[in-house]
């Protein structure tokens, strides 16, 4: 297996991101050494990564004779000086700034002047860790995500005196190993973690509201907007004591910006141990690591009423289309709302019974469905405080048509899919105003970090920055909340007529 531009790699910290960073630079062709203060750790670390490549071997991907010849570039060091001779060496021990300090301080003292000296860290200020150092131009962040060897993004946390050379370095060393490196300014939350705000915190705050269960949330996410998971599923994978502490800390560190408030539902729920998968319970219960799906039972249609008079709201995104259904099911149109037994409206950012009184419509009788395109696979349908038993089943039955999947919430300013995709958005937008990092590097690192189905910014564009803009000032009108305030990055593009992928002009 030819290698080029070969590196001796030394890595501090045998634990799990240790272990995974060896096996990554291992198999890229680097030599790689690893210490823990720990006894024996540094072994275990080493034969936890053989056993790894071994079972690539069992697997096929490498010979016995490649896969030895990998398992030979790992090599466990005694003390700390044995890393005399790397070309860069990470740090991913604990995350405690004054631990982190004098362990850079030591390897500074090791390496040469050329040596280049990364963090792993995922929560604490670079510059902090550098301020103690002699070489600040030298040390940076390198942030890797668990599995290290399967999540393929790298993030390179430019801390403020971190060098252009040491960027351009350490983005050629990971661009060797096959994982993509994206390039984000020493901001909280960085890159990945800052834009996964919007859908944990507006995923919080649909559910503080009773909008709808957490399961009919992920549901929507899933189905309708292609998530693989929803934001309850996932804060049951990572775990809320972990996810809380995470939006505690970016919510403090940008000095509590709406935008990222945490919920007050979280820490009554870390209080009682509901963590999720790792206790067994979090916003579901499970077992052996399962989660128990219980039956969607949000919606069964019942039957149309004999006699359904339907109007159908003449600004409604999708009218033809719901004239066609409400044809196809017989059910009669009128042309006056006074008449109908059904009002059907459609809108965007609003809420159903703001709408109403707006636009003069009997709130009694009135079911909003979500315009949103793509949303076909599941139909959301929101009920006003005042929606009568009868306009609900109404709505149901004609919506239901055919078996289509149906989610019935409460009243919501921006239904549940727009409104935690316009703020998913929206807080990209902003990480691209602050120059936190560029726009294809914010699309790729969401995309491999946190597996969305496209980049934020191309959901913007799929969604329409126009509408984007108009879900998000619609709602910041209803609720008063300076959370939902357009960014002024997205607000320009939208007025320019601009693709949200337009790169800024070069100066």
């Amino acid at each position: 297996m030819p290698y080029e531009n070969k590196k001796i790699v030394g890595v501090v910290g045998g634990g799990a991101m240790g272990r995974g960073i060896l096996q990554l630079f291992a198999e890229a062709g680097h030599e790689v050494r690893v210490f823990d203060a720990a006894e024996n750790a540094a072994e275990k670390a080493g034969l936890f990564v053989a056993g790894m490549i071994g079972r690539a071997v069992d697997k096929g991907r490498y010979t016995r004779d490649q896969g030895e010849a990998l398992i030979a570039r790992v090599k466990p060091a005694v003390a700390l000086s044995d890393l005399a001779g790397c070309d860069i060496v990470i740090e991913a021990i604990v995350e405690d700034i004054g631990v982190k300090q004098k362990v850079f301080a030591a390897i500074e003292d090791v390496v040469s002047e050329q040596a280049i000296i990364v963090s792993n860290t995922s929560s604490l200020v670079v510059a902090e860790i550098a301020a103690k150092c002699r070489q600040p131009g030298r040390i940076a962040g390198l942030h890797f995500f668990n599995p290290v060897p399967l999540m393929k993004v790298v993030e390179i946390i430019a801390a403020v005196r971190t060098s252009a050379a040491t960027v351009e370095s350490l983005r050629g060393l990971v661009a060797g190993t096959g994982h993509r490196a994206v390039i984000t300014a020493d901001q909280p939350g960085f890159l990945v973690n800052h834009a996964g705000r919007g859908l944990y915190t507006e995923g919080l705050r649909v559910l503080e509201e009773r909008v709808a269960a957490p399961a009919d949330v992920d549901t929507l996410m899933r189905e309708a907007a292609g998530f693989r998971m929803g934001p309850f599923e996932l804060l049951d994978l990572t775990g809320l004591d972990v996810s809380g502490k995470v939006m505690e800390s970016i919510y403090q560190q940008f000095q509590h910006e709406p935008r990222f408030r945490p919920s007050s539902l979280v820490r009554p729920r870390i209080a009682a141990g509901l963590f999720g998968r790792k206790t067994g319970e979090g916003w579901y219960a499970y077992d052996a690591l399962s989660k128990k799906i219980a039956p969607d039972e949000a919606c069964a249609a019942p039957l149309l009423p004999a006699g359904l008079k339907l109007w159908i709201d003449d600004s409604a995104d999708d009218r033809e289309s719901i004239a066609a259904l409400a044809s196809a099911a017989g059910v009669e149109r009128v042309g006056s709302s006074a008449e109908a037994d059904l009002l059907v409206v459609q809108f965007w950012g609003w809420d159903a019974s703001g709408y109403a009184v707006d636009k003069g419509l009997d709130a009694s009788k009135l079911v909003a469905l979500d315009p949103l395109p793509g949303l076909d696979k599941r139909r959301t349908l929101m009920l006003s405080a005042v929606t009568t038993p009868g306009a609900r089943d109404a709505a149901l039955a004609l919506f239901g048509t055919g078996g289509a999947r149906l989610t019935l919430i409460n009243d919501s300013c921006g239904f549940v899919v727009q409104r935690i995709l316009a703020t998913i958005v929206n807080i990209a937008a902003d990480i691209a105003q602050r120059g936190i990092a560029s726009i294809a590097d914010i699309e790729d690192a969401v995309r491999l970090g946190l597996g969305y189905p496209q980049g934020p910014l191309s959901w913007g564009d799929r969604i329409g920055g126009a509408r984007v803009l108009t879900i998000l000032q619609n709602m910041q009108a209803v609720t008063g909340d300076p959370r939902y305030r357009p960014s002024p990055w997205l607000t320009r593009r939208v007025r320019l007529g601009l693709s949200l992928l337009t790169p800024e002009a070069q100066r």
